[in-house]
């Protein structure tokens, strides 16, 4: 029998191919039209979130019922994302879906691959949203409940969701160069390379604490060692089943990679509950250290679709659906705040979770949630290689920091549930809890503060029913958030004693929360130091050289495990005395982030809108000079890191053997090496970044004088693909789609993306 095969010609192909874009008019009307079904809509919203930010601020009592924050953020953020990201997009980014992406003229299937929005969604999410939304909060919960909630809420729309978003589209637009590569073409050669040597040292320091909160959360938990493990595993098998098995199938790898997740945890319960589980599995903290850094190491060398994209996704289900899940605990519990608006700690600068005082260690202490520049280097590293359509970018960029600032509140809603005794207990570090429930009860009962009494056997108990040994001096906030979230949860579900359930699945949540972030940052990492060096040596710059990769990330991975070792064996307690270096770091980088998209706004001739940047730019800038300034300078060795270092210094000079929290010798000197990193580092980060910020507006001024630069966008490329902006499609995009799977249907041959991901 003679098989007759249809032989389409690739103009024949071209002719049918339906457009790759919504028609500009019908855009337009969608976006204009009021109907007054969403007139009432938005009314009712912006009269809800009116009411509970009332309820928080001004009409509070002694207690304030949990659930108005979950109310004042989810209407703030769909305000924020409906009406300012609107106007961003309209009169200064302009997206073109036109244009072909990166992703779609660069596809290599490794870095390069056009992704479906919502797993890119997934991915961007997981990949910012570490430690910072989970930690800094829980932290700053310590100086009461008002700055923490305004700083999150407010700073997200205004600051941290239009940084994400700039960044990702501009470097978008110019195929996928990272951060400080945009600075060196922007900038010039001086202000270019100080960004670039700015986000490498940063980077180091981000990834470092990122990786120091998950060891603290897992060590000596070996049910959280277990079912934290597990995720590697599951995570390859749901890339290989995307990319060979059943492509296309998210739907069906979504559900069994819930199932198996689920899996993890109870299994960790039972191990954990074995002989060899407690034998094996109970790792200190240095044994957990080394862990990160070879997975740190192998996670960022195999290809994106392997184990990067699927995990990012995996822990996107259980990062979002925890959250709701709380949120929803939270509603359903209604739990009573009694914790101040402002404690007495925002007035000193000696709290014992953190010294300094509000302003403006505040802001720097809640990093992510509100501002941060680690996400400029994930949105002009991973993301912006496997973007499909550049209309995506603002539901890429702008909602996923808004759901990362969601995140955040949550997490401080349950930390200031606690008893405040409790959070106390757990987040001072063991220097001056003595490590006992005993001593711990005396030291935060010592603290003088109203209303606060703990005893040995409330801490004990809490313990017990978590399922921990001991939870004084949990220090890294992530233990907090899950004995809030075990606490809330268990009330929301009361039939069953779950617990110690709650609390693991909550640091399981938190630690593919953080690890995501150490992989992903590890990746960009490698991006930028790839970049940087394929300005002396070429060869760096070709994505396929292999060696490169791994020469690049070897490097990038010993920088920041050096800090993470230095971390886990500091005697004043890694995230004590690292942490506020982290947050002043990081939102040193989102200065450097915003002032090179002024200088790239500035050179699109966008005067009229550099406000936008410039707002916030100008806020996080005083803030972080006034932060590194007394960490500099401070003579108080409690805020100082040159006060405490010289002082440690002074007493082993006169023969001092112990001195405060350093019980030996060898502590002491680990407090002068430790201090002597964080002095230094906090010097050049604060320089580099005053070298860019200036030389940017030098830019600016330059722009508005008439000198005009020559674009570096990349060249304008025709699309052949569609995909809608955001997470539904409208009805316009529905019309187009429909459209799409007819050609499809055709010509099954023309499905283009990443490993199917397309659903057309």
């Amino acid at each position: 029998m003679e098989i007759l095969v249809e032989v389409h010609s690739p103009s024949t192909i071209d002719n049918e191919r339906p457009a790759a874009y919504v028609d500009s008019e019908k855009l337009e009307t969608d976006h204009v039209t009021w109907t007054p079904k969403k007139i009432a809509i938005w009314s009712v919203i912006a009269i809800i979130g009116a009411v509970s930010w009332s309820m928080i601020a001004i009409f509070r009592g002694e207690t304030v019922n949990a659930i108005w924050f979950v109310f004042a953020a989810v209407c703030s953020y769909l305000i924020g994302y409906r009406f300012y990201a609107r106007f961003i997009e309209a009169k200064l980014t302009q997206p073109d879906d036109r244009r072909a992406t990166p992703a779609e003229y660069d596809a290599d299937g490794k870095d390069y691959a056009a992704t479906d929005r919502r797993v890119l969604y997934g991915h961007h999410f997981a990949a910012i949203a570490g430690a910072g939304p989970l930690v800094g909060p829980v932290l700053a919960a310590q100086m009461g409940f008002l700055p923490g909630t305004i700083w999150i809420i407010v700073g997200v729309i205004f600051a941290g969701a239009v940084q994400d978003y700039l960044v990702l589209f501009f470097s978008m637009r110019r195929g996928g160069r990272s951060l400080g590569q945009m600075a060196k073409e922007e900038l010039g050669t001086v202000g270019g390379y100080a960004a670039i040597l700015a986000t490498l040292a940063i980077m180091i320091i981000i990834t470092a604490i990122l990786a120091l909160v998950v060891v603290n959360a897992l060590g000596e938990s070996p049910w959280g060692v277990f079912s934290v493990g597990m995720t590697i595993p599951i995570a390859l098998f749901m890339g290989v089943y995307l990319r060979y098995i059943r492509p296309g199938k998210v739907g069906e790898i979504s559900i069994l990679g819930f199932i198996l997740l689920m899996a993890a945890i109870i299994g960790g319960g039972m191990v954990s509950n074995t002989e060899w589980g407690v034998q094996y599995l109970t790792l200190d903290r240095v044994t957990l250290a080394w862990a990160v850094i070879i997975y740190g190491f192998i996670a960022a060398v195999l290809p994106v679709w392997l184990l990067l994209a699927p995990r990012d996704y995996l822990s996107t289900f259980m990062k979002v659906g925890t959250i709701i899940l709380l949120a929803v605990g939270i509603i359903v519990v209604r739990p009573e705040i009694t914790v101040p608006a402002v404690s007495e700690f925002a007035s000193r600068a000696d709290g014992p979770v953190w010294s300094g005082s509000l302003f403006p260690f505040l802001f720097v202490t809640i990093a992510c949630g509100a501002l941060s520049g680690f996400h400029a280097l994930i949105a002009s590293g991973t993301t912006p290689k496997m973007v499909e359509k550049e209309r995506q970018t603002r539901f890429i960029g702008y909602g996923g920091m808004l759901m990362e600032s969601f995140v955040a509140i949550m997490a401080l809603v349950a930390a200031v549930t606690i008893d405040r005794g409790i959070y106390f207990a757990m987040n001072s570090a063991a220097g001056v809890t003595g490590g006992t429930v005993e001593s711990a009860a005396l030291f935060v009962n010592s603290l003088g503060l109203t209303g606060v009494h703990v005893t040995p056997e409330i801490l004990q108990s809490t313990a017990d029913a978590v399922g921990e040994q001991s939870i004084v001096s949990r220090t890294g906030g992530a233990p907090t958030l899950a004995v809030g979230m075990a606490l809330i949860l268990n009330k929301m579900i009361p039939w069953f004693e779950l617990t110690s359930f709650w609390y693991h699945f909550a640091i399981m949540f938190e630690a593919l929360f953080i690890l995501t972030a150490v992989d992903a940052g590890t990746r960009v990492a490698r991006f930028m130091l790839s970049d940087t060096l394929g300005n002396f040596f070429p060869k760096f710059k070709d994505h396929n050289w292999r060696a490169g990769a791994w020469i690049t990330t070897a490097v990038m991975v010993a920088g920041w495990g050096s800090i993470l070792i230095l971390g886990v064996t500091d005697p004043l307690g890694g995230i004590n005395t690292f942490y506020p270096l982290f947050g002043i770091a990081n939102q040193l980088l989102a200065a450097v982030a915003l002032a090179v998209c002024l200088a790239i706004a500035a050179n699109k001739g966008k005067f009229k809108y550099l406000w936008i940047i410039a707002v916030p730019l100008v806020f996080d800038l005083v803030v972080t000079v006034v932060g590194s300034y007394q960490k500099i300078f401070s003579s108080n060795p409690a805020v100082g890191y040159w006060a405490n270092h010289f002082r440690y210094k002074d007493a082993i000079a006169a023969g001092e053997t112990s001195l405060g929290a350093a019980a030996t010798p060898e502590a002491m000197d680990a407090v002068v090496r430790n201090t002597f990193v964080q002095g230094s580092l906090s010097i050049l980060f604060v320089v580099l970044t005053l070298i860019v910020v200036t030389t940017a507006l030098i830019e600016v001024l330059k722009a508005k004088n008439g000198h005009t630069q020559e674009s570096k966008e990349n060249p304008y490329i025709e699309s052949k693909i569609y995909a809608p902006a955001g997470m539904l499609a409208t009805a316009p995009e529905k019309e187009l789609e429909q459209e799409w799977k007819r050609f499809y249907a055709k010509y099954p041959d023309q499905i283009s993306g990443s490993a199917g991901h397309r659903e057309h």
